[in-house]
């Protein structure tokens, strides 16, 4: 079957089998090297193998929950979105969240997901007490921080590449509310939009969308949103009576794939001033609802298709903080010069990170999509020179271009990782597009 990540680029040609139990899983093991796949959000070919996917979907119970402490135990094919469904009534929300519901949990280990509170909690390894791998000898092994510590610690941020992630025990949060309490604030450009972040580092949650267009005085103008759970002290009457429900919204959807050409520099730079001055608008502090401060992306169904049949890349890089706002400028800079902006620009702030392979540093985070065509092309590999020159390096769960030699300039961790592959023998038994991509 034709198969692709999120970005609908690359497309390949993939043998994918779905697999309802651990000695299927073995057998597909003993047919070469295989890739596990959860809902194919990964951006590009990391959950793509031609010969061997293996789809976890079909491993999709949870287990257990205590309630004293909040640990779930799932399996590693449960949705995200499930996991909210069932426990957000019961006041537990996930202690960390990327920016959709959509995801599996092993998906979520895989790429050791970060979110809006990563400078206050770190990735999603922060809340995974324990995880139960199956490795290239089909033997099952319970991976935590105390034990086999080296392959869990490789693990979280392995992009799948370290064995088949079969269940997880997650440490959810208490909350009072699906409610959030935003704050909205305006930045006028770069600098102002990062001192904002640093100003609000107690705040729970931290994003903004940042204009990649604008030049000058206002060039990274931004929209910065700080949230907090809001208490039942925050909610009306009204709200009171059901603080862990929201009201329903039916989802819209991209109806057809729009025509290549439609997302260009005009549209764009129309598209981010009228952003800009709605959030003008809008600056101030509200309750929203859990889904729309959370997910704001996933109350569009097949949003992915607006860059048309060729599909689009993402580049999301992150840069150390002492080299950030430098980093940062010369991004936008060449971004602004290119004309082919993102209206999809996403800015963040890094905390502190644990993991021998996890994406985070201390410093900032910025996220772009790009339709695929050779301009953008060019104007990525000149986007990667500028993050290398900085000290900065690639998430791999959003990549779908990048080379080796790149990823080495950027992270010399990667040769550790295809040694630490070879030690756990796992470099024969699992592999996808994007490990041979990259040779580790």
């Amino acid at each position: 079957m034709r198969l692709s990540g999120w970005g609908n680029f690359p497309v390949h040609t993939a043998e994918v089998s779905a697999p309802d139990g651990e000695a299927a899983l073995v057998s597909a093991l003993q047919k070469g090297p295989l890739i596990a796949r959860g809902n194919g959000r990964a951006y590009g070919d990391s959950a793509v193998n031609r010969l061997n996917t293996v789809q976890m979907r079909r491993f999709d119970r949870m287990l257990s929950f205590d309630a004293d402490s909040g640990l779930l135990v799932a399996e590693a094919g449960v949705l995200l979105g499930d996991v909210i469904e069932a426990f957000l009534p019961l006041g537990w929300f996930p202690a960390v969240t990327p920016g959709t519901k959509f995801v599996t949990l092993g998906g979520m280990v895989a790429a050791d997901v970060h979110g809006k509170n990563h400078h206050k909690v770190g990735s999603f390894r922060s809340c995974v007490s324990w995880l139960d791998l199956m490795g290239a000898d089909g033997q099952v092994r319970r991976c935590a921080p105390d034990r086999h510590a080296e392959l869990f610690d490789w693990t979280l941020g392995g992009m799948g590449l370290t064995g088949i992630v079969l269940r997880v025990a997650i440490r959810l949060t208490p909350v009072e509310t699906a409610w959030i309490r935003q704050e909205t604030r305006i930045a006028a450009n770069l600098d102002a939009a990062m001192d904002l972040f640093e100003a609000s580092h107690d705040a729970t949650y931290s994003v903004a969308w940042i204009d990649c267009l604008s030049g000058g005085a206002q060039r990274g103008r931004s929209i910065v949103m700080l949230g907090e759970h809001a208490t039942l002290a925050d909610l009306d009457r009204k709200q009171a009576r059901a603080p862990l429900s929201v009201p329903r919204k039916r989802p819209k959807s991209v109806p057809l794939t729009p025509p290549a050409g439609l997302l260009n520099g005009l549209t764009v730079r129309a598209f981010n001033a009228l952003y800009y001055r709605n959030g003008q608008r809008n600056a101030g502090t509200r309750l929203v609802d859990w889904d729309s401060y959370f997910y704001p992306l996933d109350a569009i169904l097949g949003w992915n298709r607006i860059y048309g049949r060729k599909g689009f890349m993402q580049f999301q890089c992150a840069l150390p903080l002492e080299r950030s706002r430098e980093g940062l400028t010369a991004l936008l800079k060449a971004i602004s010069a290119a004309g082919a902006g993102s209206f999809l620009a996403v800015l963040k702030r890094f905390g502190p990170q644990d993991g021998r392979f996890s994406f985070p540093v201390p410093g900032y985070t910025l996220a772009l999509d790009f339709p695929v065509t050779a301009r953008t092309r060019r104007l990525m590999e000149r986007l990667d020179g500028i993050t290398i020159a900085h000290g900065g390096r690639f998430y791999l769960a959003k990549d779908s271009r990048m080379s080796a030699e790149t990823l080495r300039l950027s992270d010399p961790r990667a040769e550790a990782f295809a040694q630490a592959r070879k030690d756990f023998a796992a470099r024969e038994s699992f592999a996808s597009l994007q490990s041979e991509r990259l040779a580790i």
